[in-house]
């Protein structure tokens, strides 16, 4: 049995940046805290609590205190709030959600509504939320387009969380088009989810089973799953190597193999070398 493994698969820039810079400063140090986990991954939650940072659930004094900030960034109320408590803050959002802040920000001050297309209790969107002085329309997916709201809305721009499914965002927009008269659209997905879906739509199409490697709790991992079995029934979702099955592969003379961004390689390998056993 052949096994291909994506190109994409695994860590992006934004997710390794964070970890990097999680480990670094905590080397040597007892007094550094986040607010939640840094990623969507139970390995990667494991290093860095074994590297001593403490998970908090809620701000409270923050004297010597040192606040990591997760790669899925946060709201500006939640920084104001971490300052005024005392904690000196290390900032690791992923600088492409950075820049979606920035349009955001940038695009209010212009006057346009700010509509998102993205999961609306996922920490990236909640935090460009947390940019804006005015509540945006958040709009999940392309079957739950808030008429009401939209049709109120004559100048509007969107932005799309940073790991969204592409041409629902784009079906998306479309459908906007037809009730908004000035609506710009920023393709905020970022590279790393462009080519992870890009090999996505293919992959599947070429080989006899699919295994998508990533947490419950990625997004990004479920749409890989998502678009995969759309195109091939035989895709799987695990975590880990434990959760395959044998009979999967009966009759398979390939699979392929991808992993959501924030998936470490070492349980890519574990898997891989399980499929190769």
């Amino acid at each position: 049995m052949k096994i291909r493994v994506a190109k994409s698969a695994g860590f992006c820039f934004g997710v390794k940046r964070a970890i990097d810079l999680a480990l670094k400063t905590a080397s040597g140090r007892n007094n550094v805290y986040m607010l939640g986990d840094i990623v969507h991954n139970e390995d990667v939650v494991r290093l860095i609590q074994k590297a001593g940072i403490k998970k908090i659930r809620a701000l409270t004094s923050g004297k010597n205190r040192l606040l990591l900030m997760r790669a899925h960034g946060a709201g500006q109320k939640v920084f104001r709030h971490a300052l005024a408590l005392g904690y000196k803050i290390l900032d690791a959002t992923c600088p492409m959600v950075k820049e979606i802040h920035r349009i955001a920000k940038d695009m209010e001050a212009k006057d346009y509504r700010i509509i998102i297309v993205g999961d609306k209790n996922h920490e990236e969107v909640q935090g460009i939320v947390g940019q804006l002085k005015q509540g945006p329309i958040v709009i999940p997916d392309k079957g739950r387009l808030p008429l009401t709201a939209v049709k109120k809305t004559k100048k509007a721009c969107v932005v799309v969380q940073s790991t969204q499914n592409l041409q629902k965002s784009l079906y998306i927009f479309k459908t906007l088009k037809k009730y908004i008269p000035d609506l710009r659209f920023y393709n905020t997905i970022c590279r790393p989810t462009r080519l992870k879906q890009k090999e996505i739509r293919r992959m599947p199409k070429e080989n006899d089973v699919m295994i998508i490697i990533g947490s419950k709790e990625s997004a990004n991992t479920r749409r890989l799953y998502e678009i995969s079995k759309s195109l091939n029934e035989k895709s799987h979702w695990i975590n880990a190597a434990k959760d395959i099955k044998k009979e999967w592969f009966r009759g398979a003379d390939s699979v392929g193999v991808s992993a959501g961004a924030s998936t470490p390689d070492i349980t890519i390998q574990k898997v891989i070398a399980y499929l190769k056993r």
